[in-house]
C-alpha cells in the first residue's frame, strides 16, 4: 500500500499531488526545527531544503529529534538529511550545513520557496532570515519561545505582530518593526504561557546565543507540530485560526456613593 494512503484519505489526491509539488525550506533543526521538518516530509512535501551549521551536544538529547547518544558531535543536517530521506526516497533535498550570513541568507532565499519555516531559536540569525524574507515576499512561519514553558494547549498561532506574552516575540515584534517589516507576511508561534523565568541559564555566547531556558521534551516538538500544521494547511488553501492581541482591560470607576452627591439630603442618624 502506499504510504501516503493514510493522508490521501483526509487531504484526497489533489492534496497529495498540491503537497509533492512544494518545496518548503526549514532553517535550524534544533528541538522545534527536526521536527517540523520530519512532519513536513510525512506530509508528502515533495521538496524540501533544510538549513543548520549545528552538531549534536549532549544537552540536545532531552528535546531535539537527532540527538542520540550515538550522534553526539554529529552535523544535525546530515542525521536529519538520511532520516528523511529514510522516510520518502523520492525526497528531493537540498542541505545546507552552515549558520545563516546576510549574503548566505539572501542567496537561499532567491531558489522558488512554497514556504519557509523559521525554527531559529537565536535572535541575530532570526531576525536576519525574517527581515530578508519580508523584502523577498516570502510567506513565512516563525517559531517563537518553546523554553521554560510546559503546557502545550496555550501554544497559539498569530500574526506576528499580534502576538503577545511571548518574551522572544516581544523582542523580534520590536527589531523588524525598526527594520521596515510591515503587518501581514509572517505568521508567528507562540505559547501564552507565563515563562519560568528561575530556568534562565547564560552561556559563553557561541552561535549567536547568550542564554538559554529550561526545555522539557515535548514543548519543541509541540511547536515544531502546530509550525508544520500552518505550512500545511496553507499549502492546502485550508483556514487557519489566528488569534489576536487581548485588548486592554480598562479599569472600571468607582460609582461615588449616594451621599456624596451635592445637594442630596444627608439621611438622618437613628
Amino acid at each position: 500500500m502506499n504510504w501516503l494512503s493514510r493522508t490521501e484519505l483526509l487531504i484526497d489526491q489533489q492534496g497529495i499531488d498540491r503537497l509533492k509539488n512544494a518545496h518548503v525550506l526549514v532553517v535550524g533543526l534544533g528541538g522545534v526545527g527536526s521536527f517540523a521538518a520530519e512532519f513536513i516530509c510525512r506530509a508528502g512535501v515533495g521538496e524540501m531544503t533544510i538549513v543548520d551549521g549545528d552538531e549534536v551536544d549532549p544537552t540536545n538529547i532531552n528535546r531535539q529529534l537527532p540527538a542520540l547518544q550515538s550522534t553526539v558531535g554529529k552535523a544535525k543536517v546530515e542525521i536529519m538529511a538520511e532520516r528523511l530521506k529514510d522516510i520518502n526516497p523520492d525526497l528531493k533535498l537540498h542541505t545546507v550545513q552552515e549558520f545563516l550570513t546576510p549574503d548566505r541568507c539572501r542567496e537561499i532565499l532567491k531558489q522558488p520557496f512554497d514556504y519557509v519555516m523559521d525554527c531559529i531559536d537565536s535572535l541575530s540569525p532570526k531576525l536576519l532570515l525574517l527581515t530578508t524574507a519580508f523584502e523577498m515576499d516570502v510567506n513565512v512561519v516563525s517559531s517563537m519561545g518553546a523554553g521554560g514553558k510546559m503546557d502545550p494547549t496555550q501554544i497559539k498561532v498569530a500574526e506576528i505582530y499580534q502576538t503577545h506574552v511571548c518574551k522572544l516575540a516581544r523582542y523580534v515584534r520590536k527589531r523588524i518593526q525598526r527594520l521596515g517589516v510591515k503587518p501581514g507576511k509572517i505568521l508567528a508561534v507562540f505559547s501564552t504561557e507565563e515563562m519560568d523565568k528561575e530556568s534562565l541559564l547564560m552561556t559563553d555566547g557561541s552561535n549567536y546565543k547568550k542564554s538559554a531556558y529550561g526545555t522539557i521534551s515535548y514543548m519543541p516538538a509541540a511547536f515544531g507540530g502546530v509550525s508544520a500544521s500552518v505550512v500545511i494547511r496553507r499549502l492546502l488553501n485550508k483556514s487557519v485560526d489566528l488569534v489576536e492581541k487581548p485588548l486592554p482591560m480598562r479599569k472600571k470607576k468607582k460609582k461615588p456613593s449616594r451621599s456624596s452627591f451635592p445637594g442630596k439630603p444627608q439621611a438622618p442618624s437613628v
